[in-house]
């Protein structure tokens, strides 16, 4: 009975995992197509994956990503903070990458933050992620 309980646990394990991995590249799909100049939140991207209450999960996915490979420096919090500046290496690099695109950010806060929001709802259709 043990050995059962325990494949069915290792076979749990492997779902999730693999549920896991599906939802990290659906949040690099939306990611990738933020505009230059844009921005966006963790909780705009996990709404638009059907996974509302799933914001800290779409920060892990980035936190997980091979660095530079998207432009993850465009996802901030609700209140335009940088919340994630210390997964880039030097904690001024996510600023630096932002204001080279043209956005201001003062005290690790991007200025007009709902000026330069960008909504995947709006722009992305949900049958392709």
């Amino acid at each position: 009975m043990k050995n059962s309980s325990a494949s069915k646990g290792r076979r749990l394990l492997i779902s999730v995992l693999a549920l896991a991995r599906d939802f990290y590249q659906r949040v690099y799909a939306v990611v990738s197509r933020i505009p230059e100049g844009r921005v966006t939140s963790y909780g705009a991207i996990a709404r638009f994956l059907g996974a509302g209450k799933s914001a800290r999960l779409v920060g892990t996915a980035l936190k997980n990503s091979e660095p530079y490979a998207i432009p993850a420096h465009r996802v901030l919090n609700r209140q335009g903070l940088l919340t994630g500046k210390a997964h880039f290496g030097a904690a001024s690099i996510m600023a630096e990458l932002l204001r080279a695109e043209g956005l201001k950010v003062e005290e690790d806060q991007v200025q007009d933050f709902q000026q330069h929001f960008w909504d995947p709802v709006e722009h992305l259709n949900p049958e392709n992620y």
